[in-house]
């Protein structure tokens, strides 16, 4: 049964202006890791009115030369108000392994279309990917990497103490998992791993891109049968937090910028009646002085306001990188 929300969503802004082949960020379905791999003018010169679109496993040093993964997957092109322009058939009983590295479409859309303002609105594209693992074998692997077993998932020397710690924290996180291919259960277990060490990282961090791959990788995650209430918590107090952050950062600097314009209008004022007390021994003495106050003044709010702003980036900066709250 296909999931409702896409496996990861690629967004490409100034699309008119790419002409080189465009790769996606890494991302992770089915406990393995993909990216999209999308041709403005055609693949290689193939069909070279049309957009083609395709979807490639990553060749990781730890897979052997016998690796396969079965897969379906399809592909939805949308615009950005998230209006459908293109929905991919369904590629079936697809097999992924060292000599087949991509599979996809070389026909999608015509450049024509793509061209056309009315057609892609505001010149952004998104591809959404769906994908459903059917099958995966290990084969032999070329270099085989001491790991250590903890709870039934094969973890490397340098995850054992993190995934010791979340299972001491958390017994019960795999009772429900369902994968039973042990290379299956590694790739979700170093998902979890590295989803946690993104999230437990300062907040400065986590740009908004990190975030929603997050979200991605943790619905992923519980799928499989991962009990995860205590890592989704944590996602939102993130997101939140990033959130917050992100409004205050921009207001106190609203906040500067509207100051150093006065700032900036007051001295030129200044500089107004100086040049009007040099030409004249009767100019208004107490409105220079006066002017000069409010300068001061002026300067004093501005640097108290870049302190703050200092103060909070430092705090910001302090948090604990703790593994689990």
């Amino acid at each position: 049964m296909w999931n409702q929300k896409p496996c990861y969503r690629f967004e490409i802004n100034n699309f008119s202006e790419k002409e080189a082949a465009l790769m996606s960020n890494v991302f992770v379905s089915g406990g393995y890791e993909w990216y999209i791999s999308l041709h403005p003018n055609g693949y290689n010169g193939l069909c070279d009115d049309d957009l083609s679109l395709y979807l490639c496993p990553t060749n990781s040093k730890s897979m052997g030369s016998g690796w396969e993964r079965i897969a379906n997957f399809y592909f939805v092109l949308l615009d950005q108000s998230n209006k459908v322009l293109y929905r991919s058939l369904v590629e079936e009983q697809v097999s992924f392994h060292a000599d087949s590295l991509s599979w996809g479409f070389s026909e999608t859309l015509p450049l024509s279309k793509l061209e056309d303002d009315l057609f892609l609105e505001g010149d952004k594209l998104i591809v959404e990917v769906y994908i459903q693992m059917v099958e995966s074998f290990d084969g032999e692997r070329e270099d085989v990497t001491e790991t250590v077993d903890i709870y039934g998932f094969q973890v490397l020397a340098s995850q054992v103490f993190a995934a010791r710690t979340i299972f001491s924290d958390h017994p019960d996180l795999a009772y429900d998992f369902k994968p039973k291919n042990q290379v299956v259960r590694t790739e979700y277990m170093n998902v979890l791993l590295n989803l946690v060490e993104t999230l437990y990282k300062p907040s400065q961090y986590h740009a908004e891109t990190d975030l929603r791959n997050a979200q991605i990788e943790l619905s992923e995650l519980a799928e499989a049968g991962f009990k995860l209430d205590w890592l989704k918590s944590k996602l939102d107090e993130v997101s939140l937090k990033s959130k917050r952050a992100g409004t205050d950062e921009s207001f106190v600097n609203v906040e500067l910028m509207t100051l150093n314009a006065k700032l900036d209008c007051l001295k030129a004022k200044l500089e107004e009646v100086s040049l009007e007390k040099k030409k004249s021994d009767d100019a208004d003495g107490s409105r220079f002085k006066e002017m000069e106050g409010r300068i001061k003044d002026l300067e004093i709010m501005v640097s108290d306001l870049k302190v703050e702003l200092a103060k909070e980036k430092a705090k910001s900066s302090a948090d604990d990188f703790l593994l689990i709250n």
